[in-house]
């Protein structure tokens, strides 16, 4: 087997620098693995002694009879055995999502179904549940994307280097947290940052447009191509659709809420260059909320 590969204090931080990029930002296991030894001569944990060696197997014995060729087959209940009850029951599937949202009467009762919800396996490895933040009874929402490496560490949304250039764009606006409501389409990180599978933003879908009718703004803002082409129903990207209003209610017995798409903060942050449309978008939102006062 090759000599191990020595790294100097430079290059292993370079690379460490590469794995988190990579979105290998958090530890497993306790202890690393070494992938260089074979699997039969691996050692065992700490503290741990060894196996004793396991016996032989016995020898396969054939079946005591045969049925012959041409006879009739046994009746099922002679051969199946009864079946026993499952070890945990099933998970909630979209129909019992729109059910459970349909059922909750305010943004807290809301809250606590999509903390109790489990049919989402993004759940299972995020950390926290992230719902929202801000102000419930603001006339202002937003709703990005999903949640950030801080933002499932502290279980709100928005508040790593994203959340901090989204409160800057709001300050210049004579906006705060305080007087709006931040939410995202998804309640869980996806592992790494990864890009969402439709089924994954399906299954939390219906509790996201019952948080909008619950909420009631006069005026929401989809930030980034996932939020908007979701919320919408659209298939253009975000370069097509940021800028534009649009006429959003999630059914006809509801007042229509004007929809403006742009930039989510975090493209901002990897394109600086963007930040003078997301300007004129947020100078159009301004005027926006100043029509309705």
């Amino acid at each position: 087997m090759a000599d191990r590969l020595e790294l100097g204090d430079e290059e292993a931080l370079a690379l460490l620098a590469w794995q988190v990029g990579a979105g290998a930002d958090e530890a497993i296991l306790a202890e690393p693995i070494d992938r260089t030894r074979p699997p039969q001569a691996a050692a065992p944990p700490r503290g741990v002694a060894e196996a004793p060696a396991a016996a032989p197997m016995a020898p396969i014995r054939p079946a005591a009879a045969t049925r012959p060729i041409g006879a009739p087959k046994p009746p099922p209940s002679a051969t199946r055995q009864p079946a026993g009850p499952l070890a945990t029951p099933p998970p909630l599937v979209a129909q019992d999502a729109k059910a459970l949202a349909a059922a909750c009467r305010s943004v807290a009762e809301l809250e606590q179904a999509v903390r109790l919800y489990d049919a989402c396996g993004l759940k299972r490895t995020a950390t926290n549940t992230v719902f929202a933040d801000g102000n419930p009874q603001a006339s202002l929402m937003f709703l990005g994307e999903a949640p950030g490496a801080d933002e499932d560490r502290q279980g709100r949304p928005f508040v790593g280097q994203s959340g901090k250039l989204l409160d800057r764009m709001l300050e210049a606006i004579g906006q705060s947290r305080a007087s709006a409501y931040i939410s995202n389409i998804l309640f869980w990180r996806p592992p790494g940052n990864r890009q969402p599978t439709p089924q994954e933003i399906q299954q939390c879908l219906p509790f996201v447009l019952r948080h909008v009718e619950l909420v009631r703004p006069a005026v929401l803002v989809l930030l980034g191509g996932t939020a908007a082409k979701t919320i919408l129903n659209q298939t253009e990207g975000i370069m097509r659709l940021r800028g534009r209003w649009f006429e959003y209610r999630s059914n006809e017995n509801l007042p229509i809420i004007p929809t403006l798409a742009t930039y989510h903060p975090a493209y901002l942050l990897r394109s600086p260059g963007q930040k003078r449309e997301a300007w004129r978008d947020f100078l159009a939102l301004k005027l926006r909320l100043s029509e309705r006062v």
